[in-house]
Parts: C-alpha cells; structure tokens; sequence
C-alpha cells in the first residue's frame, strides 16, 4: 500500500524554486523563486552565468546566477516544459515538452527559432 502525505502550501512552493548549493560547504548560496508550478528541468549554462529552467507553466525562465534574477521568460509551448539545454557555446536553448515538441530559443532575444514535431503513425 502506497502511503502519501498531504502537502501544504509551503510544501508546494518548495516544489516551484531553484537552489543552488555550494558543494564543498553544503550551504545554499541562492534560492531562485519565480516559477508558477512544478520545475522539471534546470541546467547551467557552458560558462555558468545563468541557468535555464522549464517548468509545468509552460514557460522557461533564464536567470543570471550571482544575481538571482529572471532575465527572461520564453514562451510559446503548450504544455509543460519537461528538459531543458544549452548549446555548447550558450547562444541557444534546446526545450522539450509534454506536446511532443522541441523547441530552438535564441538566449539573447528570447524568440523561438525553430520547433519540430512528433510526427504520428
């Protein structure tokens, strides 16, 4: 028998942030709070001055590091976005979701370059 616990509010929040740890203290150096609902997938960047997130709102966020900050949310899939990558040199974001599509994002501009589709049958 599978047993749950309820979750509170508090709980939930949790479920919708980003922290990063230091790894040699154990201590956590940032707590990034921006998303409307679960995060399923966060990677750094090549050089690590930002991270990218996609979450169940649809939506992927790009945050700079030491700041903390959204600097941009990039929008245009219709379901949730469950991974999420950079390009080997940072300029692009690779983003797949429960629609079956993979999404190309310019990071500087934010605007979807390319989106591909599962075919059926």
């Amino acid at each position: 028998m599978e047993r749950r616990l309820p979750l509170d509010q508090n709980d939930l929040t949790k479920l919708c942030t980003i922290r990063i740890w230091d790894v040699r203290s154990g201590q956590c150096e940032n707590t990034l709070k921006d998303q409307d609902d679960h995060v399923k997938g966060v990677v750094f960047s090549p050089d690590g001055t930002k991270i990218a997130s996609g979450s169940n709102d649809k939506t992927i966020r790009i945050w700079d590091v030491r700041s903390g900050q959204c600097e941009n949310i990039l929008k245009g899939h219709d379901q949730g976005v469950k991974s999420v990558a950079f390009s080997t040199d940072g300029t692009k974001i690779v983003s797949g979701s429960k629609e079956k599509t993979i999404r190309i994002w310019d990071v500087r501009s934010g605007q979807c370059e390319n989106t591909y589709s599962q075919r059926s049958g």
